[in-house]
């Protein structure tokens, strides 16, 4: 049987990538959104003519870790029919085996099985949101951007701590240690123990705009702090409008919509108007100073837009910056066509930024991810 061409126009790649997907994910290996992105990038530009080209394209974007390589070739072999004879995946194979397992609206075409024996595809359209503005989501897409953000793994990057840790060869001596080993062996000080510094993770601080005029994309990324929050991690989260209002204790139910819902509860300026220069002042007067914007990674979502003196923003920002180790400052406009930051709030803080960033699509938001994993020494 002839093997189908490197561009075969009739496949949903999109329905392939997030079928395959989805089946890692059910058998425990996390693949981000931006991995399924690349691992549908790689497709394009090897076609799906060779499985070998496949297999490949999936093992260097999707697998991170050699103790996932075996758990990735069983899923792998068990989604794609591979055959013995050495495997070349052919058009009308794909198309059979899509349609058996996904139909067109995501659900399994035997509804009869038992679930527990026969695995099931639902098709996803994360891939396909990947860099559609949140403001332009419907309801349905909004909801799918929404569980997807509970899959992201916000980890913020180590520093050193005062603390010291047992090592196999560190740069002190632990004399405790070796005493202790050497009573256990009639006192022959045969091996001697040593330390090296520890590490910890550095405390996040999320700022989240509450505006007015950020209120379509607020919705989205306070799922984001949401799930900074119930990593937990160190971090501490607050709203921004016409006030400050710490939402964190809000945000620790496990259930996002009952976390977001307790926070919503809480913000009494929610869509309302903001002075933003003014809440960034405040969280620095009020917790900032106090310890816990010191050597933090601080992430501020806003649109830039303020309603205050610019010189308030500016010399508050002046003073977060010496406080915090790094900040991120996520803006979803900066995506637009010939953006510049005009705003007088965003200009005024620009300067005291470490990384200006978008803030738009869920692609963007990984980035965010991203970025606060990198924020080392």
């Amino acid at each position: 049987m002839s093997t189908v061409p490197t561009a075969a126009p009739d496949i949903d790649l999109d329905r392939l990538v997030a079928g395959f997907v989805h089946v890692l994910r059910r058998g425990g290996l996390e693949v981000t959104v931006s991995q399924s992105a690349l691992f549908r990038e790689a497709l394009e530009v090897t076609g799906i003519g060779n499985g070998l080209d496949v297999y490949w394209s999936g093992r260097a974007t999707l697998v991170t870790k050699h103790e996932h390589v075996a758990m990735y070739d069983a899923m792998f072999l068990a989604f794609f029919h591979h055959n013995t004879a050495g495997f070349r995946m052919r058009f009308d194979e794909v198309v059979q085996l899509l349609s058996d397992v996904v139909d067109e609206d995501g659900d399994s075409a035997d509804d009869g099985g038992d679930d527990d024996e026969t695995p099931t595809l639902q098709y996803s359209r994360v891939e396909r949101l990947h860099d559609k503005d949140f403001g332009e989501l419907d309801d349905a897409e909004l909801h799918e951007a929404e569980r997807a953000m509970e899959e992201l793994r916000v980890r913020p990057a180590r520093r050193r701590s005062k603390r010291r840790e047992r090592a196999r060869r560190g740069d002190r001596p632990d004399l405790r240690r070796t005493v202790r080993t050497a009573m256990r062996r009639a006192g022959e000080p045969i091996e001697l123990a040593t330390t090296e510094p520890g590490e910890k993770t550095r405390r996040l601080v999320v700022l989240l705009d509450v505006s007015g005029s950020m209120e379509r994309y607020a919705r989205v990324l306070i799922r984001f702090a949401h799930t900074a929050v119930a990593g937990r991690g160190e971090v501490e989260v607050f709203a921004l409008g016409t006030r400050l209002t710490r939402i964190t204790r809000q945000l620790a139910s496990r259930d996002p919509e009952v976390a977001v819902a307790a926070a919503a509860g809480v913000v009494e300026d929610w869509s309302g108007g903001t002075r933003l220069g003014d809440a960034i002042d405040a969280f620095v007067r009020e917790w900032g100073i106090r310890g816990m914007a010191r050597g933090s990674i601080v992430v501020i979502l806003s649109d830039g837009w303020d309603r205050g003196e610019p010189a308030t923003m500016a010399e508050a920002m002046e003073r977060l910056h010496r406080l915090a180790h790094k900040i991120i400052w996520v803006n979803p406009l900066k995506a637009g066509p010939g953006y510049e930051p005009t705003a007088q709030g965003m200009a005024a803080a620009l300067p005291h930024v470490d990384d200006f960033l978008e803030g738009h699509c869920l692609r963007s938001v990984t980035a965010l991810a991203d970025a606060i994993a990198a924020a080392d020494e």
